[in-house]
């Protein structure tokens, strides 16, 4: 019994389906590689935002508490800013009793501490034209005190400290401070925006941002351009970030925002 010959594929059919398949990988090939760069683009976006977000959300929380009339702006330029921050909050409870450099302070967030730099708010005659924030050193404290059963300090200040007899009233808010400054700086070759407190070393915050990181504008009650300190009213604070990827166009991926705040006056 004769078997049926079998019939292979002609070198034709063999060249048209490498051909065919060679275009499919390739096909498949560019697709994967776009995608690969889009999502990598992607990615340098969300990072990018993410980090101008943060940067304003701690530049913001810091610059509504400053007051320019109270003298909290110390310096100010197009690429740093210089403030005077507070930190810890408390109030007087107890003034008459104790003199006027001893007194009880009703406990609101952290204790002060001895060395802490604070401001005492004093209304005097109590009439506006004399009240003064009086700038001044917590000497010592005691944390054993009550103010009406809720846990209060007694707090000492230097004998030198400018307090009239009647001038700070049970109620009367003390402030603690710090000096610290923001700013772009580099940090392992990159832009970080930077912050420096009390004469301390510069420690980065957020980043990477662009080699024009960050900027700020000084801006008075009509919203021009002002170089006195006690006349600002709002900072406009403007972010950049800038990534080594590229874009569907070929241009690194980049990003910008411009934000006004508006200070504590």
């Amino acid at each position: 019994m004769m078997s049926k010959r079998k019939r292979g594929f002609t070198l034709v059919e063999l060249v048209v389906v490498t051909v065919l398949g060679g275009i499919l990988i390739a096909s498949t090939l560019q697709i994967l590689v776009t995608n690969q760069r889009t999502y990598t683009a992607q990615n340098a976006q969300i990072q990018g935002t993410q980090a101008m977000r943060a940067a304003l959300e701690i530049l913001s929380g810091e610059l509504r508490e400053v007051s320019p009339l109270g003298g909290d702006i110390i310096k100010m330029t197009g690429d740093s800013l210089r403030v005077r921050a507070s930190r810890k909050v408390g109030l007087i409870c107890h003034d008459s009793v104790l003199g006027n450099r001893v007194w009880r302070v009703m406990q609101i967030g952290d204790w002060f501490s001895a060395g802490d730099s604070v401001h005492v708010f004093a209304d005097n005659d109590a009439t506006n034209a004399d009240d003064d924030w009086i700038t001044t050193t917590v000497s010592s404290i005691d944390t054993t005190k009550t103010c009406s059963s809720s846990a209060a300090q007694q707090i000492t200040f230097p004998s030198a400290t400018p307090f009239m007899a009647d001038s700070v009233s049970a109620g009367a808010e003390v402030r603690s401070f710090i000096h610290i400054a923001y700013g772009l700086m580099t940090y392992n070759g990159t832009q970080f925006l930077g912050r420096k407190i009390s004469g301390g070393a510069w420690t980065p915050v957020v980043g990477p941002l662009s080699s024009r990181g960050v900027s700020f504008a000084y801006l008075d009650l009509n919203g021009n351009s002002t170089t006195t300190e006690t006349a600002v009213t709002q900072i406009e604070v403007t972010v950049r970030t800038s990534s080594d990827v590229m874009d569907s166009t070929g241009n690194p991926v980049a990003d910008s925002v411009a934000v006004r705040i508006f200070l504590r006056n």
